[in-house]
Parts: C-alpha cells; structure tokens; sequence
C-alpha cells in the first residue's frame, strides 16, 4: 500500500484499533492530523485512511515513524499494552523529580477523565477506579446506592489521577484531600448530567452523585 492516499474527503470518525489509538494520541498532545503526518513524512491523505479505515495494515516502518510523532510506542498504537499496568519501561538516566503547584495540579485534574478514589471502608482502605468530572472546582463522579464509591459520602477522602509516558519514561500526579458529600438536589443532579463529560464506563444504574471538595491539592511531576 502506497501512502499517496488522496486527502480530500473531510475527517471523518476514527474506526478500528489502531485509527482510535492514533485519534487519541494526536489528542492527548493537542496536534492536528495534518501536523501529526507532517512530523511522520507521511501524506495527511494516507493517515486519514489508517484512521478511518479498519483493515488498514501499514508497514512497520511506518508505525514506527508514526509513534515517534507522537510521543508514544509501537506496542501502545497497536494495543499490545492493553493488559499491562503502566510503568513497566526503564527509568531515564537522569530523572528530574519537581513539585506542581496548585494551579498546575487543577490544570492536569481538567474537566474529566479516570481517577482513583480512596476510600475508607470497614474491612479497611479501597482504592477504586472511577471515573470523574470537574465541575466548578469540583470532583464530581456518578455511583450506585451500596457500592464502594457510595462508602464516600459524609467522609475524607482521597484522589488521585496521573498520567505516565512510556516512550520517554517520564509522567506526573495530582493528589486531592477533601470530604465527599452526597448530591441530593434534583436541579444540581440535573445540572452535574448536563455538565458531566460521560456516563461511568462500568455501565449499570449509578444515579448516585458524589462532589467532593478539595481541600488539599498536592502533585508532582518526573521528566527526563
């Protein structure tokens, strides 16, 4: 397959493994599509078919040039890394470990993503996966009555969200301290589902919502 792919057609949805991973990872560095073949020497025509199109099977090469455009691995664009836990490449030679201050701890908290809430329950700590949106300064996340999460309400408690990069082992942190509180306004419960980016990944009935307050904001930053 050459990569003399015409560009005219407009961008359409991303579709099959690897056009999703690229999408997402042009996203995450905030490049366009036309920047992102320009940095890989490749045709913009030609990524919007490896984007679009499911059977795409670019040469490895190709990947490689791909990846090296943005910032990541070979394995991460083709999904080899779906089952592993973040973390597994080599440390830099020379790390720099530097403390973010407040405003660039709620910079990287943003408006949404996937977080870690800590959670004090009777048989001891949970830490559990959930996701989240920043509304007003706020964490917000939507749970089921009895759930762990739900363990949360009128307490302290933790969250974390971080963000690691493989290809240049370096990544960052942000650790919110504050009390959760339970949503029971059905106007803010409305408000928080206009305003919330999704709905939990996990799927199910979870019309519980917590907000929690933060207190505290601490993060830190590894680059190489």
């Amino acid at each position: 397959m050459t990569e003399e792919v015409p560009s005219h057609a407009a961008e359409g949805r991303p579709v099959g493994d690897l056009g999703r991973r690229i999408a997402q990872c042009r996203t995450e560095l905030g490049v366009t599509r036309e920047e992102t073949a320009a940095r890989a020497g490749m045709a913009t025509g030609y990524l919007q078919h490896l984007e679009e199109h499911p059977t795409a099977s670019p040469e490895a090469a190709v990947l490689l040039r791909l990846a090296g455009a943005l910032e990541t691995t070979v394995k991460h664009l083709t999904g080899g890394d779906t089952e592993l836990p973040p973390g597994l490449g080599q440390a830099a030679r020379t790390p720099e470990f530097t403390e973010l201050t407040e405003e660039e701890c709620r910079a990287l908290l943003s408006t949404h993503g996937v977080g870690r809430l800590a959670v004090y329950t009777l048989p001891g700590p949970v830490i559990v996966p959930v996701n989240y949106s920043v509304v007003d300064g706020a964490i917000v996340l939507r749970t089921a009555p009895g759930s762990t999460p739900s363990q949360a309400v009128g307490r302290q408690v933790g969250f974390e969200v971080d963000h690691i990069d493989e290809a240049f082992s370096e990544g960052w942190s942000v650790l919110v301290r504050g009390r959760a509180w339970a949503v029971t306004d059905p106007a803010e419960k409305a408000r928080l589902a206009a305003r919330a980016y999704s709905t939990p990944w996990a799927g199910g009935r979870r019309e519980q919502w917590l907000r929690i307050e933060p207190v505290i904001v601490t993060g830190r930053r590894i680059t190489a």
